[in-house]
Order: C-alpha cells, then sequence, then structure tokens
C-alpha cells in the first residue's frame, strides 16, 4: 500500500515538471479559503472579474493563479486587496449553474509570488515567479521526529473528537516530505485564513512543519477544555436526575411515615390565600386548576415558578377590595378649591359624580378626557380629584407606548411574562375603584407589535369594561367601578373610535390675573419651601410677577413661570446664605436685576391705520398670539405672491379670499383691470414659524380689499373667521385663547363669527368688558366695519395728497 502511494506522489512530481508554469497568468481572488499545492477542492465563482478570468484560463492551458483576499467582504478588491503569494492551480472541470454562476474544481500546481498585474480589467492578470520550496537534501532525525510528532498529534486530535477524513490520516501516515505534509494537515484541519496564509507564505518545509505543530497544540488545548465542559455538564444533568429520584424516594418515605411534606404545606397555603381573596368563580376554578397543576410539578423546574408566579399574581389582585368614597359634597369642593384654582368645569363635573354616587351606590365610573395645552394642571388635577373621592391614585403614562402588550400584558408562554400596565396598576392599588390616569394618551404610537390605542377601546368603555379580560391573567376583571381620566395636549391624535368613549373637558391657557392669582396662592409659598426661605426673606409685588408672566415666560400653562420663581428664589437663598439677612423685596422696576432682560416682547397693536395691514389672531398650543398680514401691490401680470411659511390650507384660503375680492370688485369700486395689470404680495411676519388654517381668510380678504380700494384699515381692530367664494364667514375654534391674546395687545374691537355668539359665554368677564365682541355673517359686513373711508384715517384726517407730475419741458 506505502509503494503504490509512493508512485502515486512520484508520478505527480513528474506531471508537476511536465506542466510549465507560464510568466503571465490570469488571477482568481478568493475569499475564505487558502489554496496549497497537490489540493483539490471546488470553487464557486459569481463575480465577473472572476469568470472573464477562468474564460481565459480555459482558452489557454488551463491554468490560473488562486490567491486570497485580505478583506473577505471586499466584493470588488483592488490590486492591494490581495496577497502577493498564492498557488498556481490547474482547472480540473468547469460547471455552469442555472443561477449564472460557475463551479470549477481546481487542483494547485506550485507556489508563486505575483511580481506585477499586467492588467486589471476585464480580468486581473499578473506576471509571476515560481517559489522553489527549500528541502533539505537528506531528512535528519529531528526532521523525522517532528514529522512523527505532527502525525500523532493529527490522531490525538481526531481522538478528541476533531473531524477529519480517514482518508486524510491514511495519506499523511504515508508521506515522507516535511513540506507536504505541513500543507496537507494545513488544508484539513480548518485555520483561519490568515493562520493559513501565513503557512503558505512561509519557504521552507521544516518552519512550515514547526508551524503546524504549533496550531495543532493549541487546537489540542481548545478540544480538551471542550471535552471537560461536556463531561461536567453531563455530570451536572446526571446529579439532577438522581437528586429528582432521591426526592420522590424520600416523598414516598415521609408518606409512609406521616411526616409532613413542605411541598404539600406551600400547596396548602397557596389554597388558603385563594379562599381569603374572595375570587369570582370562573377565576376561582382556574387558580384551583393551576394548583393542581403546581401539586404534580416539580419544585424546581421552570414551569412551577411561572405557575407559582401566576398564581401569586391572581392572590394579590383586590378583586373584592374597594376603597369607600368620601361622599361629603362640601368637604370634596374644599379639597379642589386647595388643589386648584379655577377650573370650574372640572370641578363642577366631579361634584355631580360624587352626588350621583351618593344617591345611587352602584354605577359606572366616568372615563374624563382633559384636553389642554401643556403646563395648565391635567395631571395634578387627577391626584386632587383622587384626594377629594377618598380614592387611591394611580399614574401612567401612555407617550411613546407602541406595544399591545403594554396595555393587555403577555401570555404565560412568554420568558419573563407580565400583566399590561392596567392590570398592574389595579394592583398596585390595592383597591378595585382607584383614580386611574392615563396621561398623554395622544401620543400613543403603534408598529409591528400592534396598536395600543385599539386595545385601550375595551378598557375605557364602561359597557365592555366589566369583564376586562388580560393576556397574562387571562381571567375577566371589572373595572367597571375604576374611575379612568385620560390627559391631552390635543384631541386630533386620538383616534376616533377611543375619543367617542370619552367625556372630554377642554382646559384652556389661563388669563394674566387667574396666572397672577395662582402664583399668590400656590407657586410663591411652593418656591419659598422648596428653597428655605421665608417672607421674612423675600416680597414680590404684583406688578413684578405680572411682568415676569408678560416678559419672561410664554406659555397657556405655568411650568414656565414657576421655573422663573424658582430662579428668583435661588437668587435669593445665595444672598441669605451668604449672610445677608434684609429683606428683598421685587417690583417691576428691580426685577430685571435677578431675572436678566426681558425673553419676549408681545405684540402690540398698528400705531396707526395703515392700507394694506389687517390684524388677525390665531391659537398656538402655548394661547393665543397676534397676527399681522400685510398686503401689497405692484405693475405686474395678476400673480399672488404668498410668503410667511405658510400650511397649505392657509393658501388656499389666501387665493379664496382674493377671488371672493375680485367677485366684489363692482360693488366696491375696484377698477377690474387692476387685477391683471398688478401682482399681489400677501405676507405674514415671523416667516420661521410654521402657520395654518382657515381662521384667517376674513383677515387676508380685507388686507386685500384695503389694498385694492385705498382704504386704510382701523388699527385696534383685529378680527378672526374663515371665508368662503361667496362671502360667508364661517365658525372658527380657540375663541377663547384669541380674545386673550386681544387683551393684551390692546386691541379694542374683535370681529368674530356670527356662530361663534355662543362660545362669548365661557370667556372670563373682564375680557368681555375690555373688548368689544362683533358677530358677522357676511363678508361684506367686515369690510364695511373695518375699512375708513377713503383718504381718511379713523380721526377724520385726510391722507396726504397725490402729488402732480411736473410738466415736462420741452
Amino acid at each position: 500500500m506505502a509503494e503504490e502511494k509512493k508512485q502515486d506522489e512520484e508520478s505527480k512530481a513528474q506531471k508537476e515538471e511536465e506542466i510549465k508554469i507560464p510568466e503571465e497568468i490570469p488571477l482568481l481572488p478568493v475569499r475564505d479559503v487558502v489554496v496549497f499545492p497537490y489540493m483539490i477542492l471546488p470553487l464557486f465563482v459569481g463575480r465577473e472579474v472572476s469568470i472573464r478570468a477562468i474564460d481565459e484560463a480555459l482558452a489557454q492551458d488551463r491554468l490560473i493563479l488562486l490567491c486570497t483576499q485580505k478583506k473577505i467582504e471586499d466584493e470588488e478588491p483592488t490590486a492591494e486587496g490581495v496577497n502577493s503569494i498564492g498557488t498556481v492551480a490547474t482547472i480540473m472541470r468547469m460547471l455552469k449553474l442555472p443561477d449564472g454562476r460557475i463551479k470549477i474544481l481546481v487542483q494547485g500546481l506550485a507556489k508563486a509570488r505575483i511580481k506585477q498585474f499586467i492588467s486589471t480589467r476585464p480580468f486581473f492578470k499578473v506576471a509571476i515567479e515560481k517559489i522553489p520550496d527549500e528541502v533539505a537534501t537528506q531528512v535528519t532525525v529531528e526532521v523525522e521526529a517532528m514529522m512523527r510528532n505532527v502525525k500523532e498529534q493529527l490522531e490525538h486530535m481526531v481522538s478528541l473528537g476533531k473531524m477529519i477524513l480517514p482518508d486524510i490520516l491514511i495519506i499523511a501516515e504515508n508521506i515522507e516530505d516535511p513540506g507536504r505534509l505541513a500543507d496537507l494537515i494545513t488544508s484539513n484541519i480548518g485555520l483561519k485564513v490568515d493562520q493559513a496564509q501565513e503557512i503558505l507564505e512561509l519557504g521552507n518545509s521544516v518552519k512550515r512543519l514547526q508551524k503546524v505543530s504549533e496550531y495543532l497544540n493549541k487546537e489540542i488545548e481548545l478540544l480538551s477544555v471542550q471535552q471537560k465542559i461536556q463531561a461536567e455538564a453531563k455530570g451536572e444533568m446526571d446529579k439532577i436526575q438522581r437528586e429528582y429520584f432521591l426526592r420522590e424516594q424520600l416523598k414516598a418515605i415521609q408518606k409512609e411515615l406521616g411526616e409532613v411534606d413542605e411541598r404539600a404545606e406551600e400547596v396548602n397555603e397557596l389554597r388558603e390565600k385563594i379562599r381569603k381573596s374572595q375570587m369570582p368563580k370562573k377565576v376561582d376554578q382556574e387558580a384551583e386548576k393551576q394548583v393542581k397543576r403546581l401539586e404534580k410539578m416539580h419544585p424546581d423546574s421552570a414551569e412551577a415558578t411561572t405557575v407559582r408566579t401566576y398564581l401569586e399574581w391572581l392572590i394579590d389582585m383586590p378583586w373584592k377590595k374597594s376603597s369607600k368614597d368620601s361622599l361629603d359634597i362640601k368637604k370634596a369642593k374644599t379639597v379642589l378649591d386647595e388643589d386648584h384654582y379655577d377650573l370650574e368645569k372640572i370641578k363642577e363635573r366631579i361634584l355631580e359624580y360624587l352626588s350621583v354616587r351618593k344617591l345611587k351606590k352602584k354605577m359606572k365610573g366616568p372615563i374624563l378626557c382633559f384636553v389642554g395645552p401643556p403646563g395648565v394642571g391635567k395631571t395634578s388635577l387627577g391626584r386632587s380629584i383622587a384626594r377629594a373621592l377618598g380614592r387611591q391614585f394611580v399614574r401612567i403614562s401612555l407617550g411613546g407606548v407602541r406595544d399591545e402588550a403594554e396595555i393587555r400584558g403577555h401570555r404565560r408562554t412568554y420568558v419573563g411574562a407580565l400583566p399590561g400596565r392596567v392590570i398592574q396598576g389595579i394592583k398596585q392599588a390595592g383597591s378595585n375603584n382607584p383614580v386611574f390616569m392615563m396621561d398623554e394618551i395622544d401620543k400613543l404610537g403603534s408598529d409591528f407589535r400592534g396598536d395600543p390605542s385599539s386595545a385601550l377601546l375595551e378598557v375605557l368603555d364602561p359597557e365592555q369594561n366589566n369583564s376586562f379580560s388580560d393576556h397574562y391573567l387571562n381571567v375577566p376583571f371589572d373595572l367597571s367601578n375604576v374611575m379612568f381620566i385620560t390627559t391631552a395636549n390635543l384631541l386630533d391624535p386620538i383616534p376616533s373610535a377611543l375619543r367617542d368613549r370619552m367625556e372630554v373637558i377642554y382646559l384652556s391657557g389661563y388669563t394674566h390675573e387667574e396666572k397672577l392669582m395662582i402664583a399668590r396662592r400656590y407657586l410663591v409659598p411652593r418656591q419659598l419651601e422648596e428653597h428655605g426661605i421665608s417672607e421674612k426673606n423675600l416680597a414680590i409685588s404684583d406688578s413684578a410677577i405680572l411682568n415676569m408672566i408678560t416678559y419672561y415666560t410664554q406659555e397657556a400653562g405655568l411650568r414656565n413661570l414657576e421655573r422663573e420663581m424658582a430662579s428668583l428664589c435661588r437668587k435669593i437663598a445665595k444672598h441669605v446664605a451668604e449672610g445677608k439677612e434684609k429683606k428683598h423685596l421685587i417690583s417691576a422696576n428691580n426685577l430685571h436685576k435677578f431675572l436678566g432682560a426681558p425673553r419676549y416682547l408681545p405684540e402690540v397693536e398698528v400705531g396707526e391705520d395703515q392700507i394694506g395691514v389687517a390684524t388677525g389672531l390665531a391659537w398656538t398650543q402655548s394661547g393665543g398670539e397676534i397676527i399681522f398680514i400685510e398686503a401689497t401691490k405692484m405693475k405686474g401680470k395678476g400673480s399672488l405672491v404668498l410668503t410667511g411659511h405658510l400650511g397649505e390650507v392657509m393658501k388656499e384660503s389666501a387665493h379664496a379670499a382674493m377671488s371672493f375680492i375680485r367677485s366684489r370688485a363692482h360693488l366696491l369700486g375696484i377698477n377690474e383691470n387692476i387685477f391683471s395689470q398688478h401682482d399681489i404680495h400677501v405676507h405674514i411676519p415671523a416667516g420661521a414659524i410654521p402657520k395654518d388654517g382657515p381662521s384667517a381668510g376674513i383677515t387676508m380678504a380685507t388686507s386685500l380689499a384695503s389694498i385694492f380700494t385705498d382704504r386704510a384699515i382701523k388699527k385696534n381692530l383685529a378680527m378672526t373667521g374663515e371665508v368662503t367664494l361667496r362671502g360667508r364667514v364661517l365658525p372658527i375654534g380657540g375663541l377663547r385663547e384669541k380674545a386673550l391674546a386681544a387683551m393684551r395687545a390692546g386691541i379694542k374691537q374683535v370681529i368674530i363669527p356670527k356662530k361663534n355668539e355662543k362660545d362669548l359665554l365661557e370667556l372670563p368677564p373682564k375680557v368681555k368688558k375690555n373688548l368689544e365682541f362683533i358677530p358677522v355673517e357676511r363678508m361684506d359686513d367686515v369690510l364695511k366695519i373695518a375699512l375708513l373711508p377713503k383718504g381718511k384715517t379713523k380721526s377724520g384726517k385726510t391722507g396726504p395728497k397725490k402729488r402732480k407730475p411736473a410738466a415736462k419741458k420741452k
């Protein structure tokens, strides 16, 4: 057998000598394998450059140079990205695959070094030189010992579980050339690409064999450790099984001796807790079923832990535990007034609920939705309601929640499953009728994990939530006694089906006077206490607080005002800590010394009656604002230019206003030719701030009418309303905030749509006293009120006369 192998090797060597390797040869970069001489292996080729290189080799002498890429991930390797030393191979077979790739079978012939890249397109062609193997003239005793050692290492690896083909072991046993032996083992033990390349580049065969011996030693160490770990794991499993049998035997012995089993004691304890928790009949049946399952399980199994946790959740839920409502209406009103100023609508609604609850013992909890700008007290109002009712308070934030399981919980099949936030909140409260606040319901999201807003449809429906089923508990829980309160900044993002289930109560922004009262009653005392100072150290005048509201904050709520109060208190606290015990009096005149220059300068009314400048009213999340709409005409071809970062609805409103003015040109005394001979530019200042909505329609129409008729617009008049092509004035929203903005700016008259007259009842008395509201139905009425006679201002003065053109000199 050995003689046959030797003849085979000699024939291969003769064959190699017969094959003449050319100096120029195609190059095939290979990714994740290093090819050695005499190695036969299949390669799959898919890159266009590589396929052309193979075609070239097949067209010539079937020889090709195989070099490994330096980076496997390179799809188009450059000359620098390929190792310079590789193996010249002959292509034995070639097969084209259906997907366009090529499968080739190659045999390594000899090592070669790239001297120069002749071309890189359409394929790599290189000039090479053959690298001869540095073989000693005779195999010394040391080399023979090293070869024998390597062969023994290879057999040891196989005994430790390394997968190597038996044919390779036989061939290795019969090889007498150290270089051939090193190459054969390297190509079959699964070394990393850089390690195999290092061995390929070593010219001396003895050095190659030494390197292979080092790698074999490392591999044997790894395999030994791996085998040790597997043996330990198996021993641990055997130990667990043995302990299980011993426990079962111990249980049988204890049963025979009549001794108490700890497991039975635990099960009996669970049954007693289930009995005391007063679960409904269906839930009690499910709990008993799970207890029976637990009895049959091994106590240390993962499933037993899951069942035990589930039973603890069922036991801890307040199935019959309720807080007793405080039904004293006067006391509840006092509590609500203590915590919050104004908000009469909400307080009235809570007192109505208490009154009905007093007369009828069993009633469903209301589901309220507080909608309003940030900082007006929506969240804190929930705590106040719970205190007034004498109930527990639970709050969860829904902002950014995208997973339906956050509401309904995870099924028990998942590792680490838990109930949803609703059930968790009820357990935390310890009663089945808490005040449950869901903050930021308008910030809910949805993605591939489900839609949480859809899961809330059952929770927030008084007709369905008496049998709410959480995925984890999988038994019905009665939520009809819970008083749910949700909060939102905007109503539009809330899905209509969810919005329909809630009683919406709007909280608008506060007036300056209301903010002053709240600051006096709540903010100042709280900040003094939090900063360790008292009224002996600090006194703030009403004018200073009003200046803080006007010039240092711009909001509908009170958060920034409280921050400014805190900033002021910190500065006084610093003075007190330094030993300056004198009382600091803060007034409007010295406020800037503590808070710096004013941050906001509110818009004021137009200084004089002007042509083309109309005052409008806008609603923002931080309250109302006044806006100036400016229009001008210039020689042109009748185009309409709109600027000021306007939204699509506002642009459409401007076009509708323009069409209305053109349709009324004859009645307004406008020459119709003026529209085709002039370009119109409408601009709303503060161009960096996005603006949208239809409520500026009548303001834009008034501004356009002013420039076409050359009639000035009243300076102390503001307006709001949507305009149609037929000149009807449609209703708008946010009248309270807009009216407050008009009053702050010193406006005297406000034009509003006729259908908004009902909203005047909601305005504070001071606003109705300071402003004259003029309801209108038609745009013609707006123009009659807003435009002054031609050539005159409101004061009766005539405008500047037109100068006559100078006579032409002849």
